[in-house]
């Protein structure tokens, strides 16, 4: 299965020109005077030799791909996941229908299954491939180029980083493509993608890195892609994009297309954020974005002019939240952030991956444009930390929250429920069915500012607020960055 994206655009026409690949023969003519050249038919000449000789073996002659592929696709599996989808009767739950019929109410489940492809990338049996391969899966199994299928189980899957990590189990050792560094690839290096399309078994194309630092492409969080034109369709989601020496430089994700085919334009997630992933996964942990305490902002030509940019690049630091890493590095509010170690810094997309890739724990050096001015600072990545501590609560009783799950907002709080981590305050984290909370509107993600004209700083406060609204509630949440206000009697 591979995520499709419609591309939006009037239809192109293609000229075909036949180019002849047969090199041209001299025509002369020797001895004939002018009208014996225009009468007679020129005689063909015979090419002198090659000037280097013929070749003298066959592999003097024969390029090919095969033992690359050899030694690289037995790391490639194939993903089966399937998921059971229980089809509820709209008898069921009824007193009358279900005394006379019972169990009959019941439907049987349904299995829905998908296909998608993987890559080893540990002998024990590690598997890394996309998130929307096994999403909601209960159940995966891999099949390997061999023929042999085992059963696996999945350590830890991310929606926003669309990957997922998978561990076969058994003790087998497994063939396994070392990661390359992808920032070492350039422009026109030629690459070949593995995997699965259409469930017709491994299948093997080539092409060439056509495109780096893709953005704002809609299939990830981090939005930074290798683009390739090395042919890739539904089913080589999760397969392995391999550079000239048999190393994995990306994992095939998703493609442009109109009708679902392949285009020639394939995007792979690069390898550097895979290790990142995987490392995390060989941790035991959950992967984790840096904590940063900013938010940044695309730098428009507009912007570029004001701060005395020669043209539009880097990202925009908004805002800062007191006594983060970025506070602490000296950042401040109207900065340019132009690279990261060294690299180029397009966007905030890219600033994202950067910093994802650098790792936790460690201290990127930022080159940042204040005023006109270039300036060096130390960045410390830091872990979300869950101050103030979530304090998770589910209000009851008659009020228009009732039903309703709550926790204080933490910049772990925050990054757990794809938020901007600098976000403060109380957030609904579920809302019952047939509740109060969902019965006025309430969803999860709001962030409850205030009560009757009162802060809401902590659950507590919210509870306490809640239940103390004898004459009635005027209740104003934050929602994708708009302020709502709400009279509840």
């Amino acid at each position: 299965m591979l995520r499709t994206r419609k591309l939006i655009g009037a239809a192109g026409a293609c000229l075909l020109v036949a180019v002849p690949l047969a090199v041209p023969l001299a025509f002369v003519t020797a001895g004939a005077s002018s009208a014996q050249t225009a009468a007679t038919a020129p005689i063909p000449v015979a090419p002198a030799a090659y000037p280097d000789g013929v070749p003298a073996s066959a592999s003097e002659i024969k390029l090919s791909f095969a033992p690359l592929v050899k030694t690289s696709a037995p790391a490639v599996v194939n993903v089966y996941a399937a998921r059971k989808l229980v089809a509820r009767s709209p008898f069921q739950g009824d007193p009358f229908f279900e005394q006379f019929f019972g169990q009959r109410l019941q439907q049987r489940p349904r299995i829905e299954s998908s296909l998608g492809s993987g890559v080893i990338v540990d002998a024990t049996g590690l598997i890394v491939t996309n998130n929307h391969v096994i999403k909601d899966a209960d159940e995966v199994k891999v099949a390997l180029a061999d023929g042999r299928e085992f059963p696996s189980r999945i350590l830890m899957k991310d929606e926003r980083a669309d990957l997922a990590v998978l561990k076969i189990d058994s003790t087998e050792a497994f063939p396994a493509l070392p990661l390359a560094d992808s920032d070492e690839i350039e422009i026109g290096d030629l690459v070949l993608a593995i995997g699965n399309p259409f469930g017709i078994g491994q299948t093997v194309t080539n092409g060439i890195v056509s495109a780096l630092a893709r953005t704002h492409i809609g299939v990830n969080d981090f939005g930074y892609f290798i683009q390739t034109d090395a042919p890739i369709n539904p089913g080589n989601s999760g397969g392995a994009l391999i550079d000239m020496r048999g190393e994995l430089v990306g994992v095939n994700t998703a493609i442009y297309s109109r009708s679902g085919g392949s285009n020639g334009i394939g995007f792979a997630i690069p390898s550097n954020m895979v290790r990142v992933f995987v490392d995390a996964a060989r941790n035991g942990g959950r992967f984790e974005r840096p904590f940063i305490g900013a938010t940044f902002a695309q730098v428009t030509p507009d912007i570029a002019e004001a701060v005395g940019l020669d043209r539009p690049a880097g990202s925009l630091v908004e805002s800062l939240y007191s006594g983060g890493p970025a506070d602490a590095a000296g950042l401040e509010a109207g900065d340019v952030v132009l690279a990261i170690d060294g690299f180029a810094i397009g966007n905030p997309d890219t600033l994202g991956y950067r910093l994802a890739t650098a790792g936790i724990g460690k201290s990127v050096a930022l080159d940042v444009n204040r005023n006109g001015e270039t300036k060096s600072l130390q960045l410390a990545l830091a872990a979300p930390p869950e101050t103030p501590a979530r304090d998770v609560r589910r209000i009851a009783g008659e009020t228009p929250f009732s039903g309703a799950t709550v926790a204080n907002l933490s910049p772990r709080m925050a990054d757990e429920l794809d938020m901007t981590q600098t976000l403060t305050g109380v957030v609904v984290t579920g809302v019952g069915p047939r509740s109060f909370a969902g019965r006025f509107g309430l969803q999860p993600k709001d962030i409850v500012v205030t009560v009757n004209g009162r802060a809401v700083r902590t659950t507590a406060d919210l509870e306490r607020l809640a239940a103390d609204g004898r004459r009635g509630w005027v209740i104003e949440v934050e929602r994708d960055g708009k302020r709502l206000t709400q009279r509840v009697r």
